[in-house]
């Protein structure tokens, strides 16, 4: 059964992981008003981001198991 919209899905959070994995490795800063997002959050992003980005394409491809 085709899952569309949980590929779509998955390569958007695909793409924010390399994003992340992409401020990691230029350090450029993201300015929210007058507060600057520290680099070392990406890291979190980069996790999060990859580990939805697995969870919904071994979803997508209706993988069960460990």
């Amino acid at each position: 059964m085709a899952r569309p919209f949980t590929w779509i899905a998955s390569a958007i959070f695909a793409l924010m992981a390399l994003a992340h994995a992409y401020r990691l490795v230029t350090h450029f800063q993201i300015v929210a008003g007058s507060h600057t997002i520290p680099v070392s959050l990406s890291w979190v992003g980069l996790v999060v981001a990859a580990g939805l980005s697995w969870m919904l394409c071994r979803e997508a491809r209706g993988t069960r198991g460990a």
